[in-house]
């Protein structure tokens, strides 16, 4: 029977690589979950921080006088003193 300790240490190999394999997909489940929390969080604060940006624009748009009731254009290019047909 020269082959026993043969089938012995390959059925040690094969429960230890079980145990390990069990191991690690257990830390990848828990790195997983931790990965979406944090990503999660991350974009409640990329979202939130994005509105509080766009209400700023809003507010300082709100804030600035109408160009069109006060008489000037809203082309650039002619506040700039350009001579181009308007016409067209």
């Amino acid at each position: 029977m020269p082959y026993l300790p043969s089938l012995v240490l390959l059925l040690v190999g094969m429960v230890f690589l079980i145990v390990v394999l069990v191991k690690v997909l257990g830390a990848l489940r828990r790195f997983r979950a931790a990965s979406t929390l944090v990503g999660d969080r991350v974009g409640d604060g990329v979202g939130l921080l994005r509105a509080r940006f766009a209400a700023l624009g809003v507010a300082v748009a709100e804030r600035r006088p109408d160009r069109a009731r006060q008489g000037e254009p809203r082309v650039p290019s002619t506040d700039r003193g350009m001579k181009e047909d308007h016409r067209g």
